[in-house]
């Protein structure tokens, strides 16, 4: 274990973690977990693990992540975070990566090609801080696919640690300086969002966080009642949206943070109402990471990060930042003012135009979204080209109490007759994933199920 160690500590190297050994890491209802004895499970973990190139921590526990993570970026190796953890999508990623195995905290019936299940009781071991390689890949994060095949974007620990530093700055003025924030998130670790908030501000911003990822408000509330002041909570706007619906109580909240999916203003007001807090919406990518925040329920302007500039380009937006190493080019299409925020105009892909008419899919999604007595909804294209030249426009909607004939006829009050979605199928739920994203091919899927 030494070896592997030493092996790391080269002359551009950083910490693991930052912080007092003592300050607390991870918490739950079972109890607290300080940095020293986190570092000292690393150590032992690191010391069991398979060799390989890279690893896909399939770990449902919060806390078990952060510890196949950092064990894995101690021996050099190099975490996958694919878009999801269907074993199909598994598969396929052990398939492109040789020299690789999947990490796990639960015994699975039908478990992946070279699984390795971490031990229920987790050894430690004493020694040395752990650094790691400032030019290590310590992760390859993967697109959602929502637009398109996912693809892969190296991340270096040197990277990781200028984001975080950006992140502190977006949301550090949410809770004291002199009390730490205590994070309980609704987003899985595998996600780059969720590992940027629940995984690397703990580690390097000195914040705790919940080991478990509650999904159901009652289990939200429970999880932040377990948490102590000031509290932050990471969520997306269909966590978001179920939370003010219930009408349940939480504790009193430093802040919400939400992303994934665009936050709608009203929501964000309903919330910040509800909660009595701030609801902060962070913009980026699984490409950028964060770059950009605003408090939704009163701007809708984007304020960049610290030395980050965004560049309108013909067909989307080039983004400059600290943390990246060269321009990244996005799909977003932007309009800056003179003092570098941004508002943003759509996407490329999302711009329809038909009888030389032009519409967005996120506005026809928004107006779907809006009809009286539909829970959820999207708008989506086609691949498929008609007769007539044109891709056709679809939808489905969650609406249990009105019909399609409904639907549609009030969407014709404000959407032109060419971008009325043909078909529109009613369904009991979207095909949203772990973060509420909604891949263009399960959409498809199940726009093909419902129509037979």
């Amino acid at each position: 274990m030494s070896a592997v160690i030493q092996s790391s500590a080269r002359v551009s190297a950083s910490p693991l973690a930052v912080g007092d050994p003592d300050r607390l890491l991870v918490f739950d209802r079972d109890g607290d977990v300080s940095l020293a004895r986190f570092m000292a499970q690393v150590r032992g973990l690191a010391a069991m693990l398979p060799p390989g190139r890279h690893a896909i921590n399939l770990c449902e526990d919060r806390y078990r992540f952060l510890l196949g993570f950092c064990a894995v970026a101690v021996r050099g190796q190099t975490t996958l975070l694919p878009p999801s953890r269907a074993p199909g999508v598994i598969a396929e990623e052990l398939r492109r990566h040789a020299d690789s195995y999947c990490l796990g905290d639960v015994a699975l019936a039908d478990a992946p090609p070279r699984y390795w299940r971490l031990p229920d009781v987790l050894p430690e071991l004493a020694g040395a801080p752990l650094p790691v390689d400032d030019d290590a890949l310590v992760a390859i994060g993967f697109t959602s696919g929502s637009t398109g095949e996912p693809k892969p974007n190296p991340k270096t620990w040197r990277s990781f640690r200028t984001s975080t530093a950006q992140n502190l700055a977006a949301l550090g003025d949410l809770w004291p300086a002199a009390t730490p924030a205590q994070i309980v998130a609704t987003v899985p670790p595998q996600h780059m969002y969720g590992m940027e908030m629940s995984v690397l501000l703990p580690l390097l911003g000195g914040v705790a966080v919940h080991a478990a990822r509650p999904f159901f408000p009652a289990d939200i509330a429970a999880a932040l009642g377990a948490a102590r002041a000031p509290r932050l909570l990471v969520t997306t706007p269909v966590h978001l949206r179920a939370l003010v619906a219930s009408g349940i109580a939480l504790p009193p909240l430093a802040g919400i943070v939400s992303a994934t999916a665009p936050l709608d203003a009203a929501l964000a007001a309903a919330a910040e109402a509800a909660f009595g807090c701030e609801v902060r919406e962070v913009f980026g990518s699984t490409e950028t990471c964060v770059i950009a925040r605003r408090r939704t329920a009163h701007e809708q302007a984007w304020t960049p990060l610290p030395g980050v500039q965004v560049q309108p380009q013909p067909d989307g937006s080039l983004v400059h930042a600290p943390h990246l190493p060269t321009p990244v080019a996005l799909a977003d299409l932007v309009e800056v003012d003179g003092d570098g925020h941004f508002q943003l105009r759509g996407r490329q892909a999302d711009l329809l135009e038909i009888a030389g008419k032009r519409a967005s899919l996120g506005d026809l999604t928004r107006q779907l979204q809006a009809v009286p007595g539909v829970l959820d909804g999207v708008v989506f294209q086609l691949d498929a080209i008609d007769a007539g030249g044109v891709r056709r426009i679809a939808a489905l909607a969650v609406a249990p109490g009105i019909d399609e004939a409904d639907i549609l006829r009030t969407l014709r009050r404000g959407i032109d007759p060419v971008f009325l979605p043909r078909p529109l199928k009613r369904v009991d739920a979207l095909p949203r994933n772990e973060t509420g994203k909604l891949p263009h091919a399960a959409l498809v899927r199940l726009l093909q199920t419902v129509a037979r």
